[in-house]
């Protein structure tokens, strides 16, 4: 009766069938229920396998390396290694004891063993990131310090330079004598440690990180709002022309994809100085006079219009192929009951294309704030972004630790303005087609 009624039952019954204890069992005998578990396990077994070398390779491409970029951000051995008796010295005695002559002793013994390693370059960097102008200082005591120090220590390095007396020196190499420290972080908004380790608001001259930081997310969110008002008509444009028609706008689109960034941005460089293209025709119009031309580059207004250039495509691709799905006969049905046709617009077409708008915000947004190269040819001194000042630390100052904690700020903003989105917006609504 039951096989009857149940197709699937019968199925079973034919292939294997029921036991005396009515245990559904396959042709082979095994039991139905462990037979489906086990190819199950073997189904997602082979899932597995076929997406293991894109695991790996995410993990060795961006996990690992943010991961590094994070331990590099709070650990800098630079001192603490290469001055060992000195560091011990650090963590024997609270802060705020006056160094005695064990400590200047063991100042005297690393500086002896590290002029002899040849790492005395290595300790004055790491200190010359906390108090600029000392790295001379070590490297000055490395040199006389093989000629050997005699007791008593203490006269014998003011004697070499009185600078060996400065309290806030002796501060910042405790804050140095640890491995792990947040000093960079501190550094990276603009605020630093006194003679009593409180943090304090580092010196006027030395706040530069917070403003940059301000610049990058507030031209970011200027180039991304750019780019959706001259995004949304073209990809609606797109979207409603024929099919024929749509191609080979769409083309043009996609010219800047097959074109080098730094030609790109040469030609922006070209095309906006005071006697590039734009002021010329400028001229010729009779708009300003010869001698009123515009200042379009090496400036802000270069980074918002160069980087509005190449990154326009990332706005209209997402917003056209959500437009693409639109169903017409929506708006016409609002218009054929009374709406107008900006409340058409408002209230029906517009919502529809939000999953669009917010992918390409995000996509826009997210490639702004990491921007290095055009703000670096076109932007000038006020059109830098963070990112300029990340790669300066990289590869002119090597002071990795310092780019390290910059970085993962800026991705640190970066996720929470993600979070945001995706508690004002839901990230569930975002479509990439």
């Amino acid at each position: 009766m039951s096989n009857a009624l149940d197709p699937h039952a019968a199925i079973v019954t034919e292939a294997g069938g029921l036991d005396q204890g009515g245990t559904l069992r396959t042709a082979d005998g095994r039991p139905l229920k462990a037979a489906l578990a086990r190819s199950s396990r073997r189904a997602r077994r082979r899932a597995f396998f076929l997406v293991l070398p894109l695991l790996l390779f995410v993990l060795l491409t961006f996990v690992l390396p943010i991961g590094q970029m994070l331990q590099r951000s709070v650990k800098n051995d630079g001192f603490s290694a290469n001055m060992p008796q000195l560091s011990a010295w650090f963590a024997e005695h609270p802060r705020g004891t006056e160094p005695d002559e064990a400590a200047w002793a063991a100042l005297a013994a690393d500086l002896t063993a590290a002029a002899e390693a040849r790492t005395v370059g290595v300790i004055g960097t790491r200190v010359n990131y906390d108090m600029p102008g000392t790295r001379s200082l070590f490297t000055s005591a490395g040199r006389k310090a093989r000629r050997g120090i005699e007791p008593p220590y203490r006269a014998a390095m003011l004697e070499m330079d009185e600078k060996w007396g400065d309290p806030k020196l002796w501060s910042v190499m405790r804050e140095a004598s640890s491995a792990y420290t947040t000093n960079f972080y501190l550094a990276a908004v603009d605020r630093t440690r006194d003679d009593a380790g409180n943090i304090v608001q580092a010196p006027e001259q030395q706040r530069i990180y917070l403003t940059l930081f301000q610049r990058t997310f507030w031209l970011s969110l200027v180039i991304t709002f750019t780019t959706f008002l001259l995004g949304f008509p073209i990809a609606h444009l797109l979207a409603t022309l024929p099919m024929r028609k749509s191609n080979l706008l769409m083309i043009l689109v996609l010219l800047p994809f097959w074109t080098s960034l730094l030609v790109r941005t040469t030609a922006w460089m070209v095309l906006l100085q005071q006697q590039g293209v734009v002021n010329d025709v400028l001229v010729w119009l009779g708009v300003i006079g010869n001698n009123q031309r515009l200042q379009m580059i090496f400036n802000q207004t270069g980074t918002i219009i160069a980087m509005t250039h190449i990154l326009l495509p990332f706005m209209i691709l997402p917003l056209y192929s959500v437009m693409r799905t639109i169903n017409p006969s929506y708006v016409r049905a609002a218009r054929s009951l009374g709406a107008t046709s900006w409340t058409a617009f408002r209230r029906i077409y517009f919502p529809q294309t939000l999953p669009g708008l917010g992918a390409g915000a995000l996509l826009v947004f997210i490639l702004a704030v990491g921007y290095y190269i055009t703000p670096a040819l076109v932007g000038g001194s006020s059109g830098q972004l963070i990112s300029n000042l990340i790669a300066m630390h990289m590869t002119q100052t090597l002071n990795w630790s310092m780019a390290a904690a910059l970085a993962s700020l800026l991705l640190a903003g970066v996720l929470i303005l993600y979070w945001v989105y995706d508690r004002l917006v839901g990230i569930d609504n975002l479509k990439l087609g």
